[in-house]
């Protein structure tokens, strides 16, 4: 396992006492007496990220500056964790309402990924709690959010749909709900044929299987809320193979079903107020004398048919499955993940993902949220003159955008909506689910992001 928890110190232990002192500095703010001659002395003017050491007159580390420039961003925190020397440190200065997100950030900073090293990376830092922190909740925070990191940073060969499937039953019976796994060529009489399709190349062990978690069914008073994920544990790309430099990564193409898990498990464990569904079309889009092939027509669960231009594009094919599904059910919201297109990245980088919504209540509450616990979103028009792109001559619609649309993730969430649930607000997040860039406290490889948002919108609208 990879997890660095617990590195929060509560207040009134032993090991509090003796805490050295992180000191949050402004740009040119003023310093005085020998910690502002060592500050002069080594250019420090409070600059944002610039961390100092500062000793004693015995030459011993005494206390920490950290700049924090024009502004106190609780999230630059995480790079805390990776670079302070090992001990227990305290920060001052943290405001009150910043408390909880800069010890959440210090703990998101204290993740890194060792299942296959020889040597593991205990954390050396850690931190005491700032007061009017609720630890409990900050950690359990944080493990939903390591749990989608790990799944992300296994490789395919260990994290399969079988291994999905195995994540999603511990998640369902920690908060005792119900789970029910669709397998291989039960899927076709269960009525998911986009999902059997799409992983049917695979082996045997690897079988494509639709996972569904229900947890609060019997209050059916509550809303449901639906939680959809893409699980390609691989995507080769299948018979329109992708090049090894487009391969190379793509065992992160299951980061939607990690964000639908984790969050599904941090809905479950505050206790909000809701009836769940959790919908993960788990499977491996590989190549073989089965694969489905450009050319193709698919049905799908709602009855649309589908022609295949690319088979590159599949992942919008088992979430057309599953969305449907969850339209079955009348959610009142319904929220998808999926690392669906590297149009999203050309228009937005690899650490803003796009949120499309037609509700604008929903947009607000979500943009409102990314804002309070700075998880950054970027809504983009659903813009209905591009589904023309998705016409099809011979099926309702194809699953590769004409060339003259160009706007790829906006047509890819064009395809969706034609399966999302009618019932309700429905959200879609294109996610990266990846730092490419690593540095201080955001390694490379897996990264949760759009999740924290969603919760705190989440608990804003169904408090537990």
């Amino acid at each position: 396992m990879s997890r660095r928890l617990p590195v929060l110190v509560a207040a009134d232990t032993e090991d509090a006492k003796s805490a050295r002192p992180v000191r949050l500095i402004a740009a040119d703010e003023a310093l005085e007496g020998r910690v502002g001659a060592w500050a002069s002395a080594n250019g420090f003017k409070g600059q944002k990220g610039r961390l100092l050491l500062c000793p004693d007159e015995a030459g011993e580390i005494a206390e920490a500056l950290f700049g924090i420039g024009k502004g106190f961003e609780p999230m630059a925190l995480r790079a805390l964790a990776d670079r302070l020397p090992g001990g227990v440190w305290r920060l001052d200065g943290v405001p009150n309402d910043q408390a909880s997100l800069a010890a959440l950030a210090f703990c998101l900073g204290s993740y890194a990924f060792d299942r296959y090293t020889k040597v593991g990376t205990e954390p050396s830092a850690r931190l005491v709690t700032p007061d009017g922190v609720d630890v409990e909740r900050v950690l359990d925070l944080a493990r939903s959010c390591d749990l989608v990191r790990e799944m992300v940073d296994t490789p395919a060969a260990d994290m399969g749909p079988l291994q999905i499937e195995t994540m999603a039953r511990e998640i369902a019976e920690e908060s005792g709900a119900t789970i029910s796994v669709i397998t291989g060529d039960a899927l076709l009489e269960a009525n998911y044929p986009a999902v059997h399709a799409v992983g049917r190349a695979a082996i045997p062990a690897r079988a494509p299987r639709m996972i569904e978690i229900h947890w609060n069914a019997d209050k059916t008073d509550l809303p449901l809320l639906a939680l959809v994920g893409k699980g390609v544990v691989f995507d080769t790309g299948g018979l329109n193979l992708k090049t090894g430099a487009g391969m190379r990564n793509m065992k992160k193409d299951m980061g939607g079903a990690a964000h639908a898990l984790g969050l599904a498990r941090q809905v479950m464990r505050a206790g909000l107020a809701v009836r769940l569904v959790v919908l993960v079309p788990a499977v491996e889009n590989a190549v073989s004398g089965d694969a489905f092939r450009p050319g193709d027509i698919l049905s799908s669960r709602k009855g649309l048919t589908i022609e295949i231009g690319n088979t590159d594009a599949e992942g919008r094919l088992i979430l057309a499955d599953a969305l449907a599904r969850a339209g079955e059910l009348e959610p009142d919201l319904t929220l998808d993940f999926a690392t669906l297109t590297g149009a999203a990245r050309i228009a937005l980088g690899p650490d803003l993902p796009p949120l499309y919504t037609d509700d604008e209540a929903l947009a607000a509450d979500l943009l409102a949220a990314s804002a309070r616990v700075q998880d950054p979103v970027w809504r983009m028009p659903l813009w209905a003159p591009y589904a023309d792109a998705l016409d099809s001559d011979i099926a309702d619609l194809r699953n590769d955008s004409a060339a003259w649309a160009q706007a790829g993730s906006v047509t890819a969430a064009l395809f969706l909506k034609n399966f999302a649930p009618e019932a309700g607000a429905w959200a879609h997040l294109d996610i990266f689910a990846w730092n490419p860039r690593g540095r201080a406290g955001w390694p490379q490889g897996g990264e949760v992001q759009a999740m924290r948002a969603c919760f705190d919108m989440l608990k804003a609208r169904y408090p537990g």
